[in-house]
């Protein structure tokens, strides 16, 4: 008689099971001590593990993955400082509210408190970036763990939750039978998330009202709507009504920026003299300057859609409706529908919003239209405008990073489509540009994905070029290098003294540095270029190629201003 056998699983095996079960098929990290088995098994059943130098870049990759995906990105860290390096893909996932789970390997359980190898408390560390953690203390709590975060990830409002994982427990076993059986049981708690509010028809019917009365109304959205994959409804409402709209950073796209009625070129008018305004996806945070005067009229109704109740209550507007954006704006075209209304482009608040856009565009276009080199910012970035229009549909991710880099790029670069740019976000987080490449390139493997970065905001992951062309990702880094951070030495001479004196000032960089070298050491192409005709054919070559590539901008160490826009709180 032949002896039986049962096939055991570890830990290890058991959550990469899980995660597949659960829907995961992508995952970003760092491996080692005691994880690595964990990513090797994730991969053996069809996750596609994404390895990065830094937890920081691959923390980044992963909370954008969950923003363009609408599923939670998945980060695995190490333990310890790699669980600390992990937060701030983490922190930043709760930031900006998009779906992410980190999981963190941990020392033995028997030797926590007595000085174990990258010992960390992680659950503590992890409390005040987080929705949601637990760790698995036997092998048995795993699945239960696992669909929990990653069901409350992009549950309600969503955002970052933790899953640890002691060393012990990885290394635990557990027949195939009942993992299978945990496994069962727990999806069929799957579903049993947060249940978004369902809006009042009588509140529907009183947003309505609002607008369909108001003489100066406007309609503001941002990232929020873009996740809801909101954009046909937005499309609808700006239609039908003939209301101006003005999309924050990364609203941009869910409207095209060229559309009749996009008031970005008129900003300040439009939010200057609105008096009722439906914001939706967007918080009423510092990028719209809360909702306060002297930005914002003192008697301005704020209309304002959110999927969290308690941002609502923080905000106080004069309506709030808490549900799910694409949800909400289908009840209120159906408002509008049985009683439509449209402004008209006569109408005086139409006309004023369309001739200042035409007004500041042709001020900007004229700007444009010179030449300059030693290159200031405005003109290789319109020649950045230019080549990324020729690509068509579908249109590149962009991604763009720095203080006088990305100020620039907001007003000059053109977004047409849905979710196609990233940028520092509601945090203003530097050091996310080639996470986010990255996380572009994997989510939508069909669109090209191109990064405007300043030196400074590339250096903090530069090193992740090497990821770029080890995985062969379709990505062009344009770094604008104007030698530092906001450009040269830029102190007054009083701000020159002290012994150290005669060191590089804080925020100076090498000089004309190299930076195209660096993908060219890993196989990857490298351009430099300093003159209008060198950026384009720069451009045109690496478009076309759809390679690794790093096109060094060499830019005058004194165009731009410092901090940007933000000089005020510097």
């Amino acid at each position: 008689m032949g002896e039986s056998t049962t096939t055991a699983l570890d830990g290890n095996q058991l959550i990469a099971k899980a995660l597949a079960r659960f829907g995961v098929d992508r995952m970003f990290g760092v491996v080692g001590i005691p994880v690595t088995s964990l990513a090797n098994r994730a991969v053996s059943l069809g996750v596609r593990f994404i390895a990065f130098h830094n937890e920081q870049s691959a923390g980044y990759a992963a909370s954008a993955y969950g923003y363009l995906t609408g599923r939670p990105g998945v980060l695995l860290t190490v333990s310890g400082p790699g669980c600390v390096h992990g937060l701030a893909g983490l922190s930043n996932a709760m930031a900006n509210a998009w779906p992410m789970v980190m999981i963190s390997g941990s020392c033995d359980q028997k030797d926590f408190g007595r000085g174990d190898f990258q010992e960390l408390d992680q659950i503590a560390a992890v409390e005040p970036f987080s929705k949601f953690s637990a760790k698995a203390k036997s092998i048995k709590e795993i699945p239960d763990c696992v669909f929990q975060a990653l069901a409350k990830a992009g549950s309600g409002r969503p955002g970052g939750c933790y899953l640890d994982f002691p060393s012990d427990v990885l290394h635990q076993t557990i027949s195939e039978a009942e993992a299978e059986s945990l496994l069962a049981t727990t999806a069929e708690k799957f579903g049993e998330s947060e249940k978004v509010p369902c809006v009042q028809n009588s509140q529907i019917e009183e947003a309505v009202s609002l607008l369909r009365h108001a003489e100066r109304p406007l309609i503001v959205f941002g990232k929020g709507a873009a996740f809801a994959r909101a954009e046909n409804e937005l499309g609808k409402l700006v239609e039908r009504t003939g209301i101006p709209f003005l999309p924050t950073p990364m609203g941009k796209g869910l409207l095209p920026d060229t559309h009749e009625l996009a008031a970005t070129a008129a900003r300040s008018l439009a939010i200057g003299k609105c008096d009722v305004v439906l914001v939706v996806g967007a918080r009423l945070n510092w990028l719209l300057h809360f909702g306060e005067p002297p930005k914002w009229s003192k008697d301005v109704k704020f209309i304002l859609v959110d999927v969290s109740k308690e941002e609502i209550e923080l905000r106080k507007p004069h309506l709030g409706l808490v549900g799910d954006a694409k949800l909400v704006l289908e009840k209120i075209n159906l408002g509008i529908k049985d009683d439509p209304f449209c402004l008209g482009k006569s109408h005086p608040w139409v006309a004023a919003i369309l001739s200042k856009a035409k007004d500041n565009v042709s001020k900007m276009e004229a700007q444009l239209a010179k030449e300059v080199v030693p290159f200031n910012f405005l003109t290789p970035m319109k020649i950045i405008r230019d080549a990324i229009a020729g690509l068509g549909s579908p249109a590149p991710i962009l991604v763009s990073e720095g203080a006088n880099t990305m100020d620039v790029g907001r007003s000059v670069l053109v977004q047409t489509e849905p979710r196609t740019r990233l940028d520092a976000g509601t945090w203003g987080t530097m050091g996310v540009g080639l996470g986010y490449c990255i996380a572009g390139a994997v989510a939508s493997p069909d669109r090209l994905v191109v990064a405007v970065e300043g030196d400074s905001g590339f250096g903090f992951s530069a090193m992740e070029v090497e990821t770029l062309v080890r995985y062969q990702l379709p990505i062009v880094v344009i770094v604008f290098n104007n030698g530092g951070v906001y450009g040269g030495d830029r102190r007054s001479p009083d701000e020159i003294s002290g012994p150290y004196k005669d060191d590089p000032a804080p925020t100076s960089f090498v000089p004309s540095a190299g930076y195209h070298t660096l993908i060219e050491a890993f196989g990857g192409k490298g351009y430099l270029v300093g003159t209008p005709e060198e950026l384009k054919s720069a451009l045109s070559e690496s478009f076309s190629a759809r390679k690794p590539a790093v096109i060094n901008v060499i830019i005058d160490p004194y165009a731009g201003a410092e901090s940007g826009r933000l000089q005020h709180k510097n």
